[in-house]
């Protein structure tokens, strides 16, 4: 039998007041006063080290958000962040940039960190920024100052000594800030995170700024011959009447049908479409479109007003994204920041706060639709204790054990096979606008007719706490539509942290292929879904008791619609632990 409510376990149903679950904590001051969460005045669980990752990127303590700079450069990966080296929030005026190398995306050795607040165009803080690779091979970082105005400026970086490939030393522009927030209508105070630079068909290099102009939001492109002095261009590379400012954005070609990656700096391709990215609200959001060169301005292949339809690069804890171009492999990675859901006193006790979700290889699908995601071949090395089941079936009610794998820290995938397509109930297009409404008013225990099936994780014994992800199949006009979630709601028996039903909608042709996949990676307070071969995403952060308690968790396969679904093929592995930033890692190099 089936143990899920649709109530949430803890009553909290929404975030906890002191700690703001919004992206706009990576930008807003925050109030100095650290009080206890509500109906939470001890958080002593929250310290056991159980619920830090193992796998994930993490520095070994304190705040960390934004990815930025990321890039590889002479066999080396760099991964720059936002990061506050004195404590576990999020402070005015502290934010720098840390630094961590690795050579396979998986282990990752700490550095110094590069940007600190330390002249007044940086003064209050080194905020986002990316990495570029110049023509000659040297690696040059934008990035935005804040002033002690909160004027937010661009400011330019150069490596010390480009021969070093672990890139430990950097020196700031001598005319720093090198793009002011000069433009008529401007919000000065949110003016930030520049692109990577590409170069256009005249030779100059581009890259685009987030800003707030007069009513609307904008991608402010920008031009330069030798990356010093830059000029604005006269209309901006995109533009929308959205009322939250575009953070970090992104911008980058993808080729449809293709999972290699392009380089912007390089010729594009003929048949290349491009990827604008951009952080609002609190999802990052994406359009497909096409470059116009003579225009030089990106246009949507369809304009979409709303915003809440735009597609979403993860649909769930995800922010912040940053993606390059892997010249080792000839592909395009990106990866997000994934903030803690719990309270700002659980995030000073524990001393930590924040990582970054695994790097995933994105790319856009045969369609021209859609990017695709699916995590890095190189997590797969910390794979063991295989376990496969075949052939199973699963009838309205049944629940499958998954056993042999340490249910914390585990890679799984699955199949589920649909028997019939007949059963489908109707779709309503006004699910779309909120999805997470649709999957708290259809989770797993409201029984449906193909669907929920999916995955019951980090289960306490008698199912009080417990993570669903799970799918559910609709018939729309003239095509099907999966609608996948993540909930959260009886993820913890704690009562402070946020456990909300993260859920989004994608196409698939049941017609021609009845199976669906679902990748699931569970790295303790960490769950990274995959769903469709990479359509949907979703991040979540959860806090069971039973992990803190050191208790034993469950995971099983479920079946709660009325058509029964096959499972041809169910793989399991334990993951081991990665080396992540230990404390002793900067002396490896």
């Amino acid at each position: 039998n089936l143990f899920f409510s649709n109530s949430s376990s803890n009553g909290s149903g929404g975030r906890c007041s002191l700690c703001p679950q919004s992206p706009e904590v990576s930008f807003c001051p925050l109030s100095p006063e650290i009080s206890p969460c509500p109906q939470s005045p001890e958080v002593p669980y929250i310290v056991s080290t159980r619920y830090r990752t193992a796998y994930h990127f993490q520095p070994p303590r304190n705040w960390i958000n934004d990815p930025c700079g990321l890039m590889y450069y002479k066999g080396i990966y760099h991964n720059f962040y936002q990061y506050n080296p004195h404590c576990a929030l999020w402070c005015w005026g502290d934010i720098a940039w840390g630094h961590s190398v690795s050579t396979d995306l998986v282990n990752w050795i700490q550095l110094e960190p590069v940007i600190e607040p330390d002249n007044p165009s940086d003064i209050d803080g080194c905020w986002t920024g990316s990495a570029t690779i110049l023509s000659g091979g040297q690696p040059v970082i934008l990035y935005t100052g804040v002033s002690r105005d909160n004027c937010q400026v661009q400011n330019l970086l150069f490596p010390k000594n480009p021969s070093d490939p672990y890139l430990r030393e950097w020196t700031k522009a001598g005319n720093n800030p090198v793009i002011q927030p000069v433009v008529p209508g401007l919000n000065r105070s949110c003016f930030r995170d520049p692109t990577t630079g590409w170069i256009g068909p005249d030779g100059l290099w581009r890259i685009a700024v987030g800003a707030q102009l007069y009513s609307y939001n904008a991608a402010l492109l920008y031009k330069s011959e030798d990356f010093l002095s830059w000029t604005r261009v006269d209309h901006p590379l995109y533009s929308h009447n959205l009322s939250n400012m575009w953070e970090c954005p992104d911008f980058f070609a993808v080729l449809p049908g293709n999972n290699s990656g392009l380089d912007m700096s390089v010729s594009i391709p003929r048949g290349a479409k491009h990827a604008l990215k951009m952080s609002v609200g609190y999802f990052d959001k994406y359009l497909i479109g096409v470059y116009d060169l003579k225009r030089d301005a990106f246009v949507p292949d369809t304009i979409v007003d709303d915003c809440r339809l735009w597609l979403r690069i993860d649909y769930g804890d995800f922010y912040a994204s940053k993606s390059f171009f892997d010249s080792k492999k000839g592909r395009r990675i990106i990866w997000g920041w994934s903030q803690e859901a719990d309270c700002r006193s659980d995030d000073v006790a524990k001393g930590w706060a924040g990582i970054h979700t695994i790097p995933r290889t994105i790319w856009l699908d045969s369609d021209g639709k859609q990017l695709l995601q699916w995590p890095v071949d190189e997590i797969e090395s910390l794979r063991t204790n295989e376990i496969n089941h075949q052939g199973l079936e699963l009838n309205k009610g049944d629940m499958f054990e998954i056993n042999g794998v340490d249910t914390f820290q585990a890679d799984v995938e699955i199949y589920f096979e649909l028997t019939s397509i007949n059963a489908a109930e109707p779709f309503d297009p006004s699910w779309l606008l909120d999805p997470e409404k649709h999957c708290c008013e259809a989770g797993a225990s409201v029984h449906g007719g193909i669907g929920p099936f999916g995955l019951v994780i980090l289960a306490s014994n008698n199912m009080d706490e417990h993570t669903v992800v799970h799918f559910r199949v609709y018939k729309s006009q003239q095509k099907y539509m999966i609608l996948m979630c993540s909930d959260l709601r009886r993820s913890s028996i704690r009562p402070s942290p946020y456990t909300p039903a993260y859920g989004g909608f994608f196409e698939l042709d049941l017609a021609k292929e009845r199976k669906i996949s679902l990748r699931t990676l569970i790295d303790r307070s960490a769950v990274e879904s995959f769903g469709g071969g990479g359509r949907v995403c979703i991040t979540s952060r959860v806090y069971p008791a039973v992990l803190a308690d050191v208790g034993r968790a469950h995971m099983y396969a479920f079946n709660n619609g009325s058509a029964t679904v096959r499972v041809p093929q169910l793989s399991a592995w334990t993951m081991r632990n990665a080396h992540v930033n230990v404390e002793n890692g900067r002396s490896a190099i």
